[in-house]
């Protein structure tokens, strides 16, 4: 019996319905209620990445994980580097994929037992970590050091989440990515928040219109070379970052 090649078709599907999905909104904003509670108990708080604590919602793990194997980044920089959960996914997608590359973590403050962590675990070989403020231009250009003539460069960030500070590490690693690789600014629900529901039991507090989502705001006024994903921002309705999954699309 021949069973049909359902492939394109499953795909175009999937595409469809992540395009609708990112048009409901009714279905976001309760999606958006139903994270707001689960933060509560902080729930992206609750995974590890190969034993290390990640502090991402799952469904911005995969999609990170999808993009990575589509488009075979050969560096991945990430601003934020917390517990070093992500560092580790994104150093062990690169081996996945087969890739020699490696991954660059900025923070301005790497905590000793946090880098322990790091540096004694397997993927370890592929992670270099540089510890300054990750808008400085010393540290910026340490970050542009560690990048390979001709590689592809991936960018996440996901360290202070102000407007400003946002704003100020788009404009220095911004162009840094190549084309048709992604661009990732985290935490942007926070732009898509009630003030009523903005996380208060955190360190720093982001009303809307001071966080991430305003600083991608004001940078895609600045440049042309990024377009937003409308399919995967689509499917991101349980997620720290909908709309903060950008592609390059020009040189």
């Amino acid at each position: 019996m021949t069973v049909k090649d359902d492939r394109a078709e499953f795909k175009a599907e999937t595409r469809r319905h992540s395009l609708a999905m990112g048009q409901d909104v009714t279905l976001f904003e309760e999606a958006r209620d139903m994270t707001v509670k689960a933060g509560q108990h902080r729930y992206a708080y609750l995974w590890t990445w190969m034993g290390v604590p990640i502090i991402q919602m799952p469904s911005d793990i995969v999609v990170t994980q999808e993009i990575i194997w589509r488009t075979r980044p050969d560096v991945i920089i990430e601003t934020g580097v917390a517990r070093g959960g992500s560092l580790v996914f994104s150093a062990s997608m690169l081996a996945m994929i087969g890739s020699a590359g490696k991954v660059i973590g900025v923070d301005i403050d790497i905590r000793a037992h946090n880098r322990d962590t790091i540096e004694k675990h397997p993927m370890a070989s592929r992670i270099t970590l540089i510890q300054g403020s990750s808008v400085a231009p010393e540290t910026v250009q340490r970050v542009k050091d560690e990048i390979p003539k001709y590689a592809k460069v991936m960018i996440v960030l996901d360290s202070d989440h102000s407007r400003d500070h946002v704003l100020n590490e788009l404009r220095a690693y911004g162009p840094l990515v190549t084309k048709g690789q992604y661009l990732i600014v985290a935490d942007t629900l926070l732009g898509r928040l009630r003030p009523d529901q903005t996380p208060k039991n955190q360190a720093s507090v982001w009303l809307p219109g001071n966080e991430p989502l305003a600083g991608l705001d004001a940078y895609l006024k600045e440049t042309d070379r990024f377009e937003p994903d409308d399919e995967i921002n689509g499917k991101m309705i349980v997620s720290s970052s909908p709309g903060g999954y950008l592609k390059c699309v020009r040189e």
